[in-house]
């Protein structure tokens, strides 16, 4: 299928899903991966594969929580953060930082882009943020569960940035963040490819991207050390220099909304 065409396809059934409630149970399908975007395949432990009939997407981790946000203020709810470690790890540095704000985390330690997208009807679209803030590549990058495809995971984030944009919510994408030590050679080069593409895609769809890596780029590429407890995740020094920019970036979406 010719990729305009593929695009509007995919666009159409992003909008039906959309249209039903947010269910993207449907949208589970992949597209067709175009083999100059294949990385080569490195072997997975087998004490990483997803286990058949478990939560793969991890959809009743918020249960509780989206029910009892519902039940409050939309205030409280006006953004949500979607994400992975570095999501969820926000609100462990950073005290009241997202209730001073209205905001909510909705990160799990580990996902990918994928299993992001599975949950994103209930963790996002069902609570009628004003914003989404999407973090999303670093565990594609690790090769969990299954090794990183770079059309893969851009599908990904532009299926969720379709979904909450037919909900009427505004859509930041932020870069994934400088880090190191993934394991395979050539890993660093696809970090930067993918920003390169989630900045286009920001910039083709009027979404904001929201760059962290002018406050947290260190040498080569990688986190400054004394903005992380690890290659990868920035520690309350990091979340500190992270904050403006990620306000900043709020600022920007809710400005283009009216």
């Amino acid at each position: 299928m010719p990729d305009i065409k593929r695009r509007k396809f995919l666009a159409g059934v992003l909008g039906g899903a959309a249209l039903l409630g947010g269910s993207v149970e449907a949208l589970a399908v992949r597209p067709k991966r175009a083999p100059h975007s294949v990385l080569p395949r490195r072997r997975v432990p087998p004490a990483r594969r997803v286990q058949v009939g478990s939560d793969f997407a991890g959809r009743n981790a918020y249960r509780a929580a989206n029910v009892q946000a519902l039940a409050g203020p939309a205030s409280a709810r006006r953004v949500v953060m979607m994400g992975d470690s570095i999501t969820e790890n926000w609100l462990r540095f950073t005290g009241s930082f997202y209730a001073d704000h209205g905001f909510l985390g909705r990160g799990i330690s580990g996902q990918t882009s994928a299993q992001m997208l599975l949950r994103f009807g209930p963790d996002v679209t069902a609570l009628k943020p004003q914003v989404v803030h999407i973090m999303a590549g670093t565990n594609d990058l690790v090769g969990a569960p299954e090794p990183y495809e770079a059309d893969v995971t851009q599908s990904n984030l532009e299926a969720m940035a379709l979904l909450a944009k037919a909900h009427g919510i505004a859509v930041v994408m932020a870069s994934v963040p400088p880090a190191s030590g993934f394991g395979w050679r050539g890993a660093m080069d696809a970090l930067k490819a993918l920003n390169v593409s989630v900045n286009d895609l920001c910039a083709r769809n009027g979404y904001t991207y929201c760059d962290y890596w002018p406050v947290l780029e260190g040498t080569d590429g990688r986190l400054k050390p004394e903005l992380g407890f690890d290659t990868v995740h920035p520690n309350e020094a990091g979340y500190a220099v992270m904050g403006p920019v990620f306000l900043a970036a709020i600022d920007v979406a809710l400005k283009k909304t009216g």
